[in-house]
């Protein structure tokens, strides 16, 4: 670890210090500086959410989200499923917590769409270190597509229109999820059809684009993946956060036929999320690719924000990609 994780506050040593983000102690305990408050499920109008438990070893849970007036409707009428992953570094946020309820209640109703969210809840490190978050989210789509899932999912859920999505980190396990999909069958025969990645968190050894040069190994990206997989064969050009390693599988190898990459103009890692949509078009892949940027915007402000004009944009545009 560089030099820059060692500190001394208030008479307790912080044994790993990423400023803004998180404290870990020297007594194993850990304070996490952006966690926002949990909520439970609710209806909320036109909106209504509940609860499940996935697996029970590991414990995987979810929080539904589906639209109030599809809950009894008489007819077979069904709706596409997203299965999202939220971001927070791999060591923060929930799917219970206030900013993603908050999300997926204005997502269904201010963008109008008739979509089924499955907002997956995975275990968080450095106390559950990765490679189990992905993991997790594997589990979590193979659950939805099986017989056992929750008859939310079974009576309204589209099995030919699943889609993955996440943002920062979530964006990234997308894509690892995505390309598990493309080398290994989920249950039934169920094809993803498409997966949005939003303000992806990637990196490697090498900076790119604006990444300083001085001082990469001291960014936040880098030092939050040292925190949460300290042992990562590869360091930060391990594939699961590097997907232009040398051992990372071909991008031309990822299960879904269309993607939608968005990029926030002022994120410190927007390079990162174009860098990835160029791979991927360059890459031999067969489906559709396309890059949105949100212009003035700062990372993950259409979870931070989503009540802005361009979240609200964005939500929309999401909504587009998924029903279209």
């Amino acid at each position: 670890m560089a030099s820059t994780f060692i500190a001394e506050v208030d008479d307790k040593e912080v044994t790993i210090h990423i400023p803004d983000l998180v404290k870990v102690f020297k007594d194993g305990s850990i304070e996490r500086l952006q966690n926002s408050p949990l909520v439970p499920p609710s209806t909320l109008g036109s909106v209504s959410s509940k609860d499940v438990v996935i697996s029970n070893n590991p414990f995987i849970s979810a929080r539904l989200y589906l639209p109030t007036k599809l809950i009894h409707h008489h007819e077979a009428h069904k709706v596409p499923i997203l299965v999202y992953f939220h971001g927070g570094g791999f060591f923060f946020e929930s799917a219970f917590n206030e900013r993603h309820h908050n999300y997926f209640n204005l997502f269904l109703s201010k963008a109008e769409a008739d979509i089924l969210v499955v907002s997956v809840d995975y275990r968080l490190a450095p106390e559950i270190p990765l490679p189990a978050a992905y993991h997790d989210c594997w589990q979590a789509l193979k659950w939805v597509a099986s017989n056992d899932s929750d008859p939310w999912i079974l009576n309204h859920g589209d099995f030919q229109r699943v889609f993955l999505g996440g943002d920062s980190a979530g964006a990234n396990l997308v894509h690892n999820v995505a390309l598990r999909a493309g080398a290994e069958a989920l249950p039934n025969g169920v094809k993803v059809l498409g997966a949005f990645l939003s303000q992806p968190y990637f990196l490697s050894t090498k900076p790119i684009g604006s990444e300083a040069v001085e001082g990469h190994e001291e960014s936040p990206p880098y030092m939050v993946w040292g925190l949460v997989y300290p042992n990562a064969p590869g360091g930060v050009d391990n594939p699961l956060i590097n997907p232009l390693a040398p051992e990372a599988p071909s991008l031309a190898t990822l299960g879904c036929s269309k993607i939608i990459v968005c990029v926030a103009e002022k994120d410190s890692i927007r390079d990162r999320g174009v860098w990835y949509y160029q791979a991927v078009k360059n890459s031999g892949w067969h489906g559709h690719v396309e890059l949105y940027e949100a212009e003035h915007e700062d990372h993950a402000f259409n979870i931070h924000t989503p009540e802005s004009e361009n979240a609200l944009k964005l939500m929309k545009r999401l909504a587009h990609f998924i029903l279209h």
